[in-house]
């Protein structure tokens, strides 16, 4: 995306140094970029008024009335250009990013020039490294609530937990982590890990880790994932903890792909889920949030020419994206320390996980990007499952929803749409915080509150904001209601499990973390 960003500029950089205008000709000339890709970036430049077309035998672009920099989601750049306009190339190397500067008259854009320094702000900021930042930390720091890897494949590894009870409910739960980053999002330190607190709740708890895939890993689909990754987790459990259903809870992306496994087993009359939790996990992406901002048909159509060529998505490619979402907290703070100050980071435990990124696979992303995200299918009867549509309606178990109210992700809005494509029973939560921060919400966290109501099978549709204003916020944190809604929705005790079933054909393989969540 940041290569659009800067081929963007280039032709505007032309354009304002041409100023009876510059033809499409011109453009492929002096900037080498593909007839395709020039047009694709000079559309959305001249419906944004960033640039004008003068009609003529051959059509020419000059600048248009309103300065635009491609670079506006690093907003806390612009009073520095502003004030070092003479000295773009200072300020470049200063803040480690691409400079831009105009000159308007009369409202029109006269002038544009861009310096790119040697060394990115997100290389600088620690974004988009190589490899991840204390990665000896896992399973010694963080990830380390104790556990075994219990079944292992291509795609993903499944990882039981130790308990920490004497007796556990009978149903276990499978945690389906978002394949964007890795699974440690949920077991950081001790103190904040959603899977331990969990574990001691009395809880038989699984969570997969999925693989970093690589350029040999380019066709796995959305269809491997939901196989090999949930359906699959679901088999072992069941061999493990035979007889039991399962509450499953997917997080983020996660969350989406275990809606749709969801639908597609009420569909087929598989009853093996006792709940269904979604966490900060979206079903329609019509508000989908600010990756709306990155997003548009010609983003994903050189997005999938990019991860096809090289097989992935990569890390720096998108962790771009993402902090650029929350650019103040992720870039120019982190950024400000390092080079203005003299500081270095403070090495927090979700910092080394947002700098921990995974690959995506060319398939599965362009599937997720194109048909989940752009088109909407799941919601629009359009998606398939083996060659049948699934519709969320179907899903008759009870489901557990969480949004967070300041989610730049997944807009609490747009996770509450659940409501309105499902019938089953329904607990709504909105906690306060954002994507991660909101999940992330342990009890004794201080200053969180959460608000929560119910929603009984075959009830009539309540908008959000009237949802808003009929539920007080609670102080606290949200897990522990979670908590008494699975043990409400649970059978009784038995024996506490320990990994495993090696007289079933799943020993232990590995102690927890396991293998693939180290894998750069």
């Amino acid at each position: 995306m940041n290569r659009s960003v800067d081929r963007a500029i280039d032709i505007i950089e032309l354009a304002t140094q041409n100023r009876g205008g510059v033809s499409l000709r011109d453009i492929l000339i002096k900037t080498g970029m593909p007839k395709s890709s020039a047009f694709d970036i000079v559309r959305p430049l001249v419906k944004r008024n960033i640039l004008r077309e003068i009609p003529g035998k051959t059509t020419l672009y000059a600048p248009g009335r309103q300065l635009y920099f491609m670079g506006n989601s690093y907003p806390e750049s612009l009073p520095i250009l502003k004030i070092l306009i003479d000295r773009l190339q200072e300020t470049a190397e200063a803040t480690h990013y691409n400079t831009y500067a105009g000159v308007l008259e009369n409202d029109e854009l006269v002038y544009a020039y861009k310096y790119k320094p040697k060394k990115s702000i997100l290389t600088a900021a620690g974004l988009g490294d190589k490899k991840p930042l204390h990665c000896t930390a896992l399973g010694k720091v963080l990830a380390c609530t104790p556990g075994a890897v219990v079944y292992r494949n291509d795609l993903m590894e499944l990882i039981q937990y130790s308990p920490t009870t004497d007796t556990v409910r009978a149903e276990p739960v499978l945690i389906v982590p978002a394949w964007i980053m890795k699974y440690y999002i949920l077991d950081l330190s001790p103190e904040n890990s959603f899977i331990r607190w969990l574990v001691g709740q009395g809880f038989t708890v699984f969570c997969i880790s999925w693989c970093n895939p690589d350029a040999t890993q380019a066709g796995l689909s959305l269809e491997d994932y939901r196989k090999q990754g949930i359906m699959q987790a679901l088999e072992v459990i069941n061999t493990i903890v035979p007889d039991q259903k399962v509450h499953a809870n997917g997080y983020c992306l996660g969350g989406t792909l275990l809606a749709i496994a969801a639908a597609a087993m009420a569909r087929d009359c598989d009853a093996r889920l006792a709940s269904v939790t979604l966490m900060a996990a979206q079903v329609d992406f019509a508000e989908a949030g600010e990756l709306l901002l990155f997003l548009d048909e010609s983003q994903v159509a050189f997005l999938e020419d990019l991860m096809w060529s090289q097989g992935y998505l990569d890390r720096p490619q998108m962790s771009g994206a993402f902090a650029a979402i929350r650019s103040e907290d992720l870039i120019w703070s982190r950024a400000t320390r390092r080079y203005f100050l003299g500081e270095p980071d403070l090495p927090t435990d979700i910092g080394v996980w947002v700098n921990d990124t995974t690959r995506m696979p060319a398939r599965m992303h362009s599937e997720y990007l194109r048909g989940v995200f752009l088109e909407n299918r799941i919601t629009a009867g359009r998606f398939a499952v083996d060659g049948r549509v699934i519709a969320l309606k179907d899903i008759t178990v009870p489901i557990f929803v969480v949004a967070t109210e300041s989610d730049h992700i997944a807009p609490w809005r747009s996770v509450y749409k659940t409501a309105l494509f499902t019938d089953c029973d329904m607990q709504f939560v909105l906690t306060r915080g954002g994507h991660n921060g909101g999940i992330l919400s342990e009890p004794g966290h201080h200053g969180r509150h959460y608000r929560t109501g119910h929603r009984a099978p075959g009830a009539h549709y309540r908008g959000p904001d009237s949802w808003l204003a009929a539920h007080q916020p609670v102080a606290g944190s949200w897990w522990p209601e979670w908590g008494r809604w699975l043990v409400r929705h649970s059978g009784g005790h038995g024996p506490a499990r320990q990994p495993g079933a090696a007289g079933c054909g799943y020993p232990a393989l590995a102690a927890a973390p396991g293998r693939y969540v180290l894998v750069p």
